[in-house]
């Protein structure tokens, strides 16, 4: 059975990410996969000998506030799922938590999980809007799309990889020049809206991530995805629109 954890989803869901969980368990399910969403609540402690997959979503800087101490008593179990190959993707808000720390426009600092080398603080400054980003992953170039939406600015630790070059976009700085970020099958990304079901190919990345972890059976069989490859282009449409626009 692969399991699938959602993250305190009942305080870090803000933009969507009940969306992330539903197409992982629904493209398990159309390959005939059993699966189970287990979502992990407050007080709850993670098992990671049954997890196969986790997702940390986005919340406000309030509720990131909330969840922070209970998140870093987990560390140990994280580490160890990690270790053992299970994929983590984290999505704005739980992207921070990742983090060592996130501190806020009032000077108030929330620490993280310090799973990956990274800090961020709060910009004076929105970045908002449809975001195209270029990521390579086993050696394929796809793009990665969907909407940003944060005040941080997110520097990463001198040994982590950003998750992709943006295209089109603000990234973890507001500069445009990189996003999110990538340890071996730790994802962070500050792209949401939700951000799989327009991104197939991440969707079916951590699901194949997962079946390793389970010994399910991979490769993964193909899907019909002409639905997802024409929200994603309808997305990139308005992206370029946009950019035209402020020019």
């Amino acid at each position: 059975m692969l399991r699938i954890v959602p993250v305190y989803p009942e305080l870090l869901s803000i933009y969507g990410d009940r969306g992330n969980v539903r197409v992982l368990a629904q493209r398990a399910r159309w390959r005939g996969l059993p699966v189970e969403v287990a979502p992990l609540r407050l007080g709850e402690d993670l098992d990671p000998a049954a997890t196969d997959v986790i997702l940390i979503g986005g919340g406000q800087d309030r509720d990131q506030a909330l969840v922070a101490d209970a998140l870093i008593a987990q560390v140990p179990a994280l580490r160890s799922a990690i270790a053992d190959g299970v994929p983590v993707l984290a999505v704005c808000g739980g992207f921070q938590l990742l983090g060592h720390s996130y501190l806020d426009q009032s000077g108030r600092e929330t620490p993280g999980t310090g799973l990956v080398d990274l800090v961020t603080t709060a910009g004076r400054r929105r970045v908002v809007g449809n975001v195209v980003v270029e990521v390579t992953m086993n050696g394929v170039k796809q793009q990665l799309v969907g909407f940003e939406n944060h005040a941080g600015r997110t520097e990463l630790g001198a040994g982590v990889a950003p998750l992709g070059r943006v295209v089109i976009g603000g990234g973890n700085i507001g500069d445009g020049q990189t996003e999110g970020c990538r340890v071996d099958r730790v994802l962070g990304t500050y792209v949401h809206g939700p951000l799989l079901p327009k991104n197939p190919w991440l969707a079916d990345r951590l699901l194949a991530w997962g079946c390793e972890h389970r010994g399910l059976a991979t490769p993964l069989d193909a899907l019909d995805d002409r639905l997802e490859a024409a929200a994603a282009q309808a997305a990139i449409d308005i992206a370029r629109a946009e950019t035209q626009t402020r020019r």
